[in-house]
Parts: C-alpha cells; structure tokens; sequence
C-alpha cells in the first residue's frame, strides 16, 4: 500500500532547455537523477556529498553541479551509484520535511506543487505509522500538516 503513495512522477529541473537533473523525495530521503553523457568511462565520474553541498562532475573537468542543498543530509547514510544514470540518495537529516528542491534555488517547485509534494508525504506518514490501513484514497481538505511536526513530530 505504501507504494501507491510513493511520488508519481520525478520532478525535473530545466534550464537554457535542457534537462540538468530530475528528482524526487519520500519521507526519509531526496533522490536526484543525472542523465550521464556518452563515451565517458563511469570512472571517471564523481560525487561529494556533504551536510549541506553536493558536487557532482567528471574528474578532470568543472564540477557539472557544485551548489549547496537546500537542508542538510545525513552524509553517513547518503550515497550515489551509477547505471544509464547517476542516482544520488540523499538520507534527509530531518525526516519528513518537505524540500521544494534538493538543490538550494535550483528548480525549486511552485507553492502548489510543494502543497501537494507535503500532502502526499503526510499521507505516507500515515501509512507507515498505521500499516494495516490503505491511505492512497485519502484526501486533505484544506491546510494539510507538516509531516515532520505534526502531532509531535515523527518518531526516528
């Protein structure tokens, strides 16, 4: 049940036209996608993950990302691998909170989608918090909660 509430779609930062990442997010973390440029060898690639700043690039050449994110992560629990494309899970150090993006001022949802990105992280809330219910019907009306705070809090 839990998988019905996962995100739908990931969400995709353009700029100058051309797509530099797409990502998504869940309770407890933020996963960034980075389409890898051909005939490169995956050795070459990298990526720093630290507290609050990620730098993703090929050694030898300008970093393609190298900007702060937009909360800090658990870099201990962080990690990226490589297939068709770079995949960056981020461990959020606050679980639950809703990121508007995971890198600062880069793609940065509108205030409706971040409404609705927070409304379907309260309803995975629920689900894990009260397994034996089906919450992907559910529907807020009005102000949805923050899923970090509300009644409490999340429980680690």
């Amino acid at each position: 049940m839990s998988e019905k509430l996962a995100p739908e779609k990931r969400h995709s930062f353009i700029h100058n036209g051309q797509k530099v990442f797409e990502w998504d997010q869940t309770l407890e973390e933020a996963n960034i996608y980075i389409s890898l440029p051909q005939n490169v060898p995956t050795k070459l690639f990298y990526c720093k993950i630290q507290s609050k700043h990620l730098e993703v690039g090929i050694k030898g050449s300008s970093p393609y990302l190298n900007h702060d994110l937009t909360c800090p992560v658990k870099v201990d629990s962080s990690f990226w691998t490589l297939d068709d494309v770079m995949h960056i899970t981020l461990q959020k150090r606050d679980r639950g909170q809703t990121w508007p993006s995971p890198i600062y001022g880069q793609g940065e949802l509108d205030p409706h989608s971040v409404d609705k990105e927070q409304r379907r992280l309260m309803l995975q809330r629920f689900q894990e918090e009260n397994p034996g219910f089906d919450f992907s019907q559910a529907e807020f009306t009005g102000i949805c909660p923050d899923p970090k705070t509300f009644m409490g809090g999340i429980k680690h």
